[in-house]
């Protein structure tokens, strides 16, 4: 999410560390794209969906050859999703005949529900943005009546003896990928009765809708009963996934997001990062005491921060005919690959939350953007995860946006749009961007105090899943666990404390996790991407950013969900996933020199 993202079923595209490594071995040749698509089947118009990109649950699933679409007949649909896929003219057929039929009616499925799930992702879109206030329960019942027709096509019978057919088909390996993501999806979606699916998307709306107005009134009293609803859900949920998967029930729900991953490795990472983090945030602040930088002077008006922010985008190749960018009150990443939908919110008072939080949602949103064409309506071509997915933000805010080098190119165009002072040259802006100093709010957090916020809501929705507290006991829990890791007092502040975030309004319990294994994963790809381009930094301070956006679109954006995770990794980077990585890139940029 990044704010990511939007949670809503899968993500909906959502919607915020270790010792010491050794060296990174670096692969020869990076995994190979998928194949493009002719020129004419690229000038076709894709009117299929995703997942608002950055939270949510219960994504992709086949949709089997239901009750709609009856316009298309089914044949054409066929064929065309078969050559949509592959990128090429239809292989393995003879005079027509396919020779792998029941892989294609799975295509055909899939491609299908990936169109309803396009309505899905801008309707979602629109109840977080422009919707007016009294239209909550009419669209609230809308989403509630739009899931459940998706869980039936996820879950139509036929989908079951298609995936067994398929499995003795001859296949080539994107489309034996392909079909492990489909008997993915499928099972989950098979786990939840459809009363669940349309229970907790009513739940989710309604609260996430509340808590919009009751989150500035400080008014946990009025929120408590309506994520009592929210989590009454996401526990049925986690038991009947726990009994599918027979995994724990948190594992359940987080291998939604981030498949594979468990809660026992998270265990072990974050502990890991609770030995060393509190020592460094100390050693930053003692040293950026001796040199704290001149503070920018606002007002900073609105309408300026705007085009700056858009100015930006188009500076990191954000594609304004497939994409915008809107206000909300808590900035995500939504819409479809094909229309992408961004939104940040702004204050006069700081610049600087409006451009960085754009810059990351700008990174969700180049993902998107360069998903393999070729397979858009299948499994294979969603994101891999979402942890994959916030290293992309990461890697766009952190990594690259806040270094030396990128805010060498920044400078000037805040001079421009803000006008030139002290507070706005170059190295007193890097000074800005890199101060560390412990806050209450998670989404304006450096990136040194930031994965203590995650762990305290790693550690909290845990626990409130497994059963062992209850909604009224976060409040209390939250208090300790921020005095304990960032020595700050919460105590009566609801506002900036458990009610800041839109996941848990929105039921995407588990997600949490995913933002700091996104940063480790960010840190590992730029530290591939430096040993093998020694001359990255001054490419970068030079406005030269094709470096970092042709590895990423060959490593990660490409390859989409053609491999698992771990996997994925070890083609991009030579390795698997090593924590040292963000631990040596936050000593460096915060302690070196």
């Amino acid at each position: 999410m990044s704010e990511t993202q939007q949670p809503t079923a899968l993500p909906n595209f959502i919607v915020a560390m270790h010792e010491k490594a050794e060296p990174v071995s670096v692969i020869a040749a990076h995994a190979e794209p998928f194949a493009s698509s002719t020129a004419a089947e690229s000038a076709q118009p894709a009117s299929q969906s995703l997942k608002p990109f950055a939270c949510q649950c219960e994504s992709h699933v086949p949709s089997a050859y239901g009750s709609f679409g009856a316009a298309v007949p089914e044949q054409a649909m066929r064929n065309t999703s078969a050559r949509r896929m592959r990128g090429h003219p239809r292989t393995g057929t003879v005079r027509g005949v396919s020779h792998h039929p029941r892989y294609d009616d799975l295509a055909s499925a899939f491609l299908r529900i990936y169109r309803f799930e396009h309505l899905n992702a801008i309707v979602s879109w629109d109840h977080s943005t422009y919707m007016p206030p009294k239209g909550n329960e009419a669209r609230a019942a809308a989403l509630g009546e739009l899931a459940a027709l998706l869980h039936r096509l996820r879950t139509a019978p036929e989908l079951k003896a298609l995936l067994e057919a398929a499995e003795g088909e001859t296949l080539e390996d994107d489309e034996r990928a392909n079909l492990r993501e489909m008997k993915r999806t499928w099972r989950n979606a098979n786990a939840l009765p459809e009363e669940l699916v349309v229970a907790s998307s009513v739940a989710a709306s309604r609260c996430e809708h509340a808590w919009r107005t009751q989150r500035p009134a400080n008014d946990w009293k009025g929120f408590a009963p309506n994520l009592r609803e929210v989590v009454t859900c996401v526990r049925r949920e986690a038991a009947l996934l726990a009994d599918m998967s027979g995994l724990p029930p948190y594992d359940a729900l987080m291998d939604r997001f981030e498949p594979g991953m468990r809660a026992s490795e998270v265990d072990r990472l974050f502990g890991v990062v609770k030995l060393w983090l509190p020592r460094l945030i100390r050693d930053v602040r003692e040293r950026q005491a001796k040199a704290p930088p001149v503070e920018p002077k606002g007002p900073f008006a609105v309408p300026a921060q705007k085009a700056l922010c858009e100015r930006v985008m188009k500076l990191l190749a954000f594609d304004f005919d497939g994409g915008r960018l809107d206000t909300s009150p808590h900035p995500f990443s939504g819409g479809v690959p094909e229309d992408v939908r961004l939104t940040t919110r702004y204050s006069e008072d700081d610049f600087a939350r409006a451009l960085m939080g754009t810059i990351h949602e700008t990174g969700h949103g180049r993902y998107e953007q360069n998903r393999p064409r070729a397979w858009l309506g299948q499994p294979v071509s969603e994101a891999r995860s979402m942890a994959i997915h916030e290293s992309q933000s990461l890697s766009f805010e952190m990594q690259l946006g806040r270094s030396r080098a990128f805010v060498g190119l920044l400078a000037p165009l805040l001079a421009e749009a803000f006008g030139a002072q002290p507070g706005l040259e170059a190295e007193n802006l890097f000074r800005v961007f890199t101060r560390v100093e412990p806050g209450l709010i998670r989404v304006d957090a450096d990136e040194v105090t930031y994965p203590a916020h995650v762990i305290l809501r790693y550690e909290i929705e845990r626990a409130l899943v497994e059963g062992t507290i209850e909604v009224d006991d976060i409040p209390a829990l939250w208090d300790a666990k921020m005095a304990e890791l960032l020595g700050l007092d919460t105590r009566g502040n609801f506002t900036d404390g458990p009610m800041q975030d839109i996941h848990w309004p929105s039921g995407a319990f588990g997600y949490f996790p995913c933002y700091t294994l996104g940063a480790m994963y960010a840190a590992q790809w730029f530290q591939v991407m430096r040993h093998t381009r020694p001359s990255l930094d001054d490419e970068i301070a030079r406005g030269e950013l094709a470096g970092v956006f042709d590895w990423l679109r060959a490593n990660i954006w490409e390859q989409a969900s053609r491999h698992e995770t771990a996997d994925l990794c070890r083609r991009a980077t030579g390795s698997a996933l090593d924590p040292a990585h963000f631990r040596a890139h936050l000593e460096a940029r915060y302690l070196a020199g």
